[in-house]
């Protein structure tokens, strides 16, 4: 069964819990847009504190599932899956849009056009790090939402909306496709292959690289490794992190120990015997 809460976010209920109507599940998929800046006029990102309070305060009429921060990762849920939530404009005798799936997935992302980070402008929403979209996208997808735009991915603020596609077709759906509304955003949106989890370990940097002398945090975390395995072959642990003869030992050892011989268990390290050691990313 899939979470109720999404795993790693705050959760934040704020009550007025409600069941949808059953059907395709959907995703919606909105910004905050809380200010409005121009290329000549950007200004500072709302701080994510504000807007926390904001939907669980003055705001809960209008409050999504969950508040994303594409620059941090952060994330809090004010709903749980199972429940509508309350960001779209639903018209009495229509379609009720918060309900209309098995779950209506309401994601409001911290941003605005021109926005200003850290001495940055971010144009659009894909241009900022997304992180934490990884962990956000698995969980709208293990509750049934298709990867996938029905009436297409936005790439600008243009509305587009077909009710019938929107009765029939599980999926994401920016707010300008849904009936009933009339906003335009979200602009864009991220794909469902981006990555922005780094790697566990240290990716092979090439044989060349393994120069004597060469100082890298890299290096000592390939020290550790290799102590850790059983192949110290180290005389000492100073200047770690600096390539020398113990490490050319060590890993020469360590290559016999993979089972490799003659000249394929010398130094420099290979790339199938590195992936192998697992070095932690730095």
């Amino acid at each position: 069964m899939s979470d109720l809460w999404l795993p790693g976010a705050e959760r934040l209920s704020i009550g007025n819990t409600a069941p949808t109507d059953g059907g395709p599940a959907k995703a919606i998929a909105h910004i905050t847009w809380d200010r409005n800046a121009t290329k000549a006029k950007p200004q500072d990102l709302v701080p994510y504190a504000n807007l926390r309070s904001y939907f669980s305060g003055g705001g809960k009429g209008l409050a999504p599932h969950i508040l994303w921060d594409p620059f941090t990762g952060r994330m809090v849920q004010f709903f749980p899956a199972n429940s509508r939530s309350l960001c779209l404009r639903d018209v009495s005798g229509g379609t009720r849009t918060n309900r209309a799936g098995s779950v209506v997935l309401q994601i409001e992302a911290l941003f605005f056009p021109y926005c200003r980070v850290g001495g940055k402008t971010y144009e659009s929403l894909v241009d900022t790090p997304l992180k934490g979209w990884d962990d956000l996208h698995a969980w709208v997808a293990s509750w049934g939402v298709a990867s996938s735009w029905p009436m297409g991915k936005p790439t600008s603020f243009t509305g587009k909306r077909d009710e019938r596609i929107w009765r029939m077709r599980s999926g994401w759906y920016a707010h300008a496709h849904v009936p009933e509304n009339d906003h335009t955003d979200p602009g864009t949106w991220p794909d469902f292959t981006v990555n922005t989890k780094k790697p566990a370990f240290e990716t092979f940097p090439g044989a060349s690289w393994f120069t004597m002398g060469r100082k890298s945090p890299v290096v000592a975390r390939m020290h550790d490794r290799l102590v850790a395995v059983g192949c110290n072959r180290y005389q000492s642990s100073a200047n770690k992190d600096v390539i020398g003869s113990g490490d050319k030992a060590s890993y020469e050892a360590w290559q016999r120990k993979l089972g490799f011989t003659g000249s394929a268990a010398t130094w420099p390290p290979g790339k199938t015997s590195w992936d192998e050691l697992k070095v932690p990313k730095v």
